[in-house]
């Protein structure tokens, strides 16, 4: 059998789940992924940093309250925030997510395209590692498998009492191939319009899990339609919209695409080169003046000490 589930390690006395653990690198990941990519779209490592004080915490509250309004279970409200006794909804986290990367832009003055772009393949990113947790957690698995020639892992995982499709992994692997697809198109500046980035995202995570929701066996419902899965069939057609809408205006010539941004760029790269290289001749310059003080004292000092004879 393979199963392994509710567990958890102690860390100086204190009970921490490897799920939260997870997802607490997970975020920690993302965070340091969008810091390096932050210059592709303008942007400073500060820049994320005070992003992730909007976003994260509205992401947690967005998973919570996502998973307790459709989970149609009545709850308290001191059991909504009891939030270590399970319960958190990926896609939930997005909503709330998005949420605080609006409020950012506007606070902060800065372009929300930009930004999506950035956090697209952090946000990915931190899917793929969180799915990895729900291993740990015993949640997000898939339909009964009751052929024995296919209960083995990755394909099924022991959950429960009974062996699972085990659909956590499933997303996990498409979120790590989205992830480095992403990566690659954000730093090979491979697409001409700001936000094409943040609409690849919604249509490779939204495919994938409209897909993926359909074989899940712990799905929130309204009535018989499976939430997540209808969210992410809507995110993919929206991603749709977004990049043929932007392909259009780019070819109307009403909006000036990613030139001004990469050549901003590019011209603060040959900067940075260009500062370097001053400051190389500035250190030789100081070190070959150095050099020649020493001489000079060591001349002074022979010539005081012939004197002295």
């Amino acid at each position: 059998m393979f199963g392994f589930y509710e567990s958890y390690f102690k860390f100086f006395g204190l009970s921490i789940t490897y799920y939260g653990f997870i997802i607490a690198l997970a975020m920690g990941f993302g965070v340091y992924v969008a810091c390096k990519n932050a210059k592709f779209r303008d942007l400073k490592s500060d820049d994320i940093l005070v992003l992730a004080c909007y976003v994260l915490p509205l992401s947690i509250i967005g998973a919570r309250l996502y998973f307790v309004i459709f989970s149609g279970e009545p709850y308290s409200f001191v059991q909504i925030l009891r939030i270590w006794d399970g319960g958190m909804a990926i896609l939930g986290g997005v909503i709330g997510g998005a949420l605080g990367a609006i409020i950012y832009c506007l606070i902060h003055k800065k372009n929300l395209l930009d930004v999506g772009d950035i956090a697209a393949p952090s946000l990915i990113l931190g899917q793929a590692i969180g799915r990895i947790g729900c291993y740990f957690a015993g949640c997000c698995y898939g339909m009964e498998v009751t052929d024995t020639s296919l209960q083995w892992f990755p394909l099924s995982t022991y959950v429960h009492g009974a062996w699972h499709l085990s659909t956590f992994f499933y997303e996990s692997l498409w979120n790590l191939i989205g992830f480095i697809i992403l990566l690659i198109l954000l730093r090979k500046n491979r697409v001409k319009n700001r936000g094409e980035i943040l609409a690849l995202y919604f249509l490779i995570y939204g495919c994938g899990r409209a897909w993926i929701e359909g074989i899940r066996g712990d799905s929130l419902y309204i009535g018989s339609i499976r939430v997540s899965q209808l969210l992410s069939i809507l995110l993919a057609i929206g991603a749709i919209i977004m990049i043929v809408t932007l392909k259009i205006l780019e070819r109307k010539g009403k909006i000036k695409g990613l030139y001004i941004l990469q050549t901003n760029y590019k011209n603060n790269l040959l900067n940075e080169i260009k500062n370097d290289k001053e400051k190389r001749a500035i250190r030789k310059e100081n070190k070959k003046s150095k050099k020649n003080n020493n001489e000079i004292k060591s001349k002074i000092d022979k010539h005081n000490n012939k004197n002295s004879e």
